[in-house]
C-alpha cells in the first residue's frame, strides 16, 4: 500500500514489537481461553489461512473540537490491537493494516473519507467520535456491506440501525440508567434536568423522560440559553422546584460558572445532583462543587480493576499516552475487529458481523456482550465522586454496575 503524505491521511502496518506488560498477562488469560478475553491466537499457533491483509479504516477526530477524545480512542485502539494479537499485529497470518483519516468532527469529511477507504478495498471502518458523524456513516456501511464499529458516539439511534453497524462504547440510555441508580426507586420522585436550550439539551430532557419517567418519576426541566452569562437565575429555578434529583447535562466554556452558581445557591447541598464524569481535563472545572456532586461514569482509569484494564493502562502509558475517558472505546474496537477476522472472515463483512452477534468477552471495563438482536454493547457502568479540587481533583469509585443492571431495551433491527 502506498503511503499518503496528506496531513489528514496516514497509513501504517502494525508490526511485531516488544510489549512486556502484555506478554506477562498472556499466560493467565490463556488459561481462561482466548475467546473469553477477546484475544486471538498468533499466526504461529493457528495456521496461515493466506496472505490477505485486513484493511481497517479509522475515521476519527484527529483535529477539531473533539480531538482530545479522538486521541484517547486512538491510544486505546493501538494498545488493544497489540493486546488482542499478542503484539503481532496479525490474526491467523492476516496482517492488520490500519489507515487513519481525520474527520475533524465534520460529517461530510467523514463520509468522503469512508468512501475513499471503501473504494480502496477497506472492509472495516471504525473510530467515530461524534454522534452526528456516526449517523452518516452507518447507512454508508450498510449500502457498501462493510463492517462499521462506532466508538465514543453515544447516540441511541445507532443501536439496531442496520446489520453492519456496531459500537465499541456506551450509549446514552446506559448513562441515564446509571444516573437512575443514584436516585434509587424512581417511582413518585421528582427529577429536574438542567441543560442548555439547544438540540443537545432537549435530547437529554427527552432521554431522561423516556428512561426515568418510564420508571415512574416526574421529569421537568430548566433550560438556559446557550449564550447565558449569568447562570444564577437558573440555579435558583432549579432549587425552587425542590427536586429529588437534578440531572445536569452541560456543554461548553460556561461549565465552571454553572457549577459555581449551583454551589452558591445551595443546590448541590439541598438535593442529589448528578452529571456525567468527563475526561481528566474536566475535573478541575467543578471547583468547590465537585465533592458534592454524584457522577455517572462510562469509565475513568482504575475504575474496573480487571486484568484487561491493566493491560490497556500499561499499553497506553508505555507508548507515551495517558489513559482517559474513551480509552476503552478504542481498545474494545480492536478486540472486536480481531474477533471478527478470526471467527468470521478476513474479507467478508457479512461474516464478520455475524461472528460479533452474541459475542461475550472480557473488555477493559469487565464482562461485555454484543446483543445479537440490535448490536447494543452491554457493558458495566460506574458511579463516582470527586475528591480534592483544582489540579488535585480525582475520581473515587462509588459502585460498579454490571451490564445487566444498565441494559437498554432491545430494538428491532432497522435494516
Amino acid at each position: 500500500m502506498r503511503r499518503s503524505t496528506s496531513s489528514t491521511h496516514r497509513s501504517r502496518i502494525l508490526r511485531t514489537r516488544s510489549v512486556p506488560a502484555l506478554a506477562a498477562l498472556t499466560a493467565g488469560v490463556l488459561l481462561a481461553g482466548c475467546s473469553a478475553a477477546g484475544m486471538a491466537g498468533s499466526s504461529s499457533d493457528s495456521g496461515d489461512k493466506g496472505a490477505t491483509a485486513v484493511k481497517v479504516g479509522l475515521v476519527y477526530s484527529r483535529s477539531g473540537p473533539l480531538a482530545a477524545y479522538g486521541k484517547q480512542y486512538l491510544d486505546g485502539f493501538t494498545a488493544g490491537l497489540a493486546y488482542a494479537t499478542h503484539g503481532t499485529g496479525a490474526v491467523d497470518g492476516h496482517k492488520i493494516v490500519v489507515t487513519e483519516q481525520d474527520d475533524a468532527g465534520d460529517p461530510a469529511k467523514a463520509v468522503a473519507a469512508a468512501k475513499t477507504l471503501i473504494g480502496k478495498g477497506t472492509h472495516i471502518i471504525a473510530g467515530t467520535t461524534d454522534s452526528g458523524v456516526s449517523l452518516q456513516l452507518a447507512p454508508l456501511a450498510a449500502q457498501n456491506k462493510v463492517l462499521y464499529i462506532a466508538g465514543p458516539a453515544a447516540t441511541d439511534a445507532l443501536t439496531g440501525v442496520n446489520a453492519y453497524t456496531f459500537r465499541s462504547g456506551r450509549q446514552s440510555y446506559q448513562d441515564i440508567l446509571t444516573a437512575g441508580t443514584l436516585l434509587g426507586d424512581s417511582k413518585g420522585k421528582k427529577v429536574t434536568v438542567l441543560s442548555q436550550n439547544s438540540a443537545f439539551g432537549q435530547a437529554n430532557v427527552a432521554a431522561v423522560k423516556q428512561v426515568l419517567g418510564g420508571q415512574g418519576a416526574t421529569v421537568d426541566s430548566v433550560l438556559a440559553p446557550p449564550s447565558a452569562g449569568d447562570l444564577t437565575p437558573f440555579a435558583q429555578q432549579v432549587k425552587s422546584k425542590k427536586p429529588d434529583l437534578v440531572f445536569v447535562a452541560w456543554a461548553g466554556a460556561s461549565a465552571p460558572a454553572l457549577w459555581t452558581a449551583l454551589d452558591q445557591q445551595g443546590v448541590v447541598t439541598s438535593t442529589k445532583v448528578v452529571t456525567g464524569l468527563a475526561g481528566i481535563a474536566s475535573y478541575p472545572l467543578f471547583g468547590a462543587a465537585g465533592s458534592k456532586v454524584s457522577f455517572l461514569a462510562h469509565y475513568f482509569p482504575g475504575a474496573a480493576h480487571t486484568a484487561v484494564e491493566t493491560a490497556m493502562l500499561d499499553g497506553i502509558t508505555k507508548a507515551g499516552g495517558t489513559p482517559d475517558l474513551f480509552s476503552p472505546d478504542g481498545f474494545t474496537a480492536a478486540q472486536m475487529i480481531v474477533h471478527a477476522v478470526q471467527s468470521g472472515s478476513a474479507d467478508d463483512a457479512t461474516a464478520m458481523a455475524k461472528s460479533l452477534e452474541g459475542w461475550s468477552f472480557q473488555g477493559p471495563k469487565g464482562d461485555e456482550q454484543i446483543r445479537a438482536a440490535d448490536h447494543a454493547l452491554l457493558q458495566p457502568m460506574f458511579t463516582a465522586k470527586l475528591t480534592g479540587t483544582g489540579a488535585a481533583a480525582k475520581p473515587e469509585l462509588i459502585s460498579r454496575l454490571p451490564m445487566d443492571a444498565v441494559t437498554p431495551p432491545a430494538r428491532q433491527m432497522a435494516g
